[in-house]
């Protein structure tokens, strides 16, 4: 049993959830989304509430109750309030820059490497911090992961891209000569 699916999902004002054509539809103030359905799960909007149950006894069914309803959970945040995620990058020589709709990345590499921006995500940066933000949890931190991906922080200067707030725990480098 899914203590998490268990629970009721509230719909707040000015958000719309419909369930229609294999698919669960949310439509709020910061855009739409839209999710297939699986067969082992079902919804039922009812009072300004979302129900999320398990269309059959199978294992395959409870696992999804408890997912489906987090998901639900995430799309309603995310169309009243978008999701975000910042990065910081850092080292001497290191920049990122927007160029239309492209992340502009010199960060130790002989070339600048681009990096488009998919559709329904912003990103702002100043000072060497990438604000990435939008409705959809998965593919705001799908991006931000992508992005820091291209240079993970290495651990003897701690340079790189990294999330803010992220701690690098830093190596000791080489000693400074031997006693002779």
């Amino acid at each position: 049993m899914s203590r998490i699916g268990k629970r009721p999902i509230a719909i707040p004002a000015g958000t719309e959830v419909s369930v229609k054509d294999g698919g669960i539809n949310v439509k709020g103030k910061a855009g739409t989304l839209v999710r297939p359905l699986h067969p082992s799960v079902s919804v039922k909007v009812e009072n300004n509430t979302v129900m999320i149950e398990p269309a059959g006894k199978s294992r395959l069914a409870g696992a999804l109750w408890g997912t489906y309803a987090s998901h639900v959970r995430n799309m309603i945040a995310g169309v009243n309030t978008p999701f975000m995620k910042k990065l910081q990058v850092e080292g001497i020589g290191y920049r990122a820059e927007l160029s239309g709709k492209q992340i502009k990345l010199q960060v130790g590499f002989s070339h600048p490497v681009l990096v488009p921006v998919p559709e329904g995500i912003t990103v702002a940066i100043e000072k060497n911090v990438i604000s990435i933000s939008g409705p959809d949890k998965e593919q705001v931190g799908q991006f931000a992961a992508d992005v820091r991906s291209i240079k993970k922080p290495e651990p003897y200067k701690g340079k790189g891209i990294r999330y803010e707030g992220e701690v690098i725990h830093m190596k000791q480098g080489k000693k400074a000569g031997a006693a002779a």
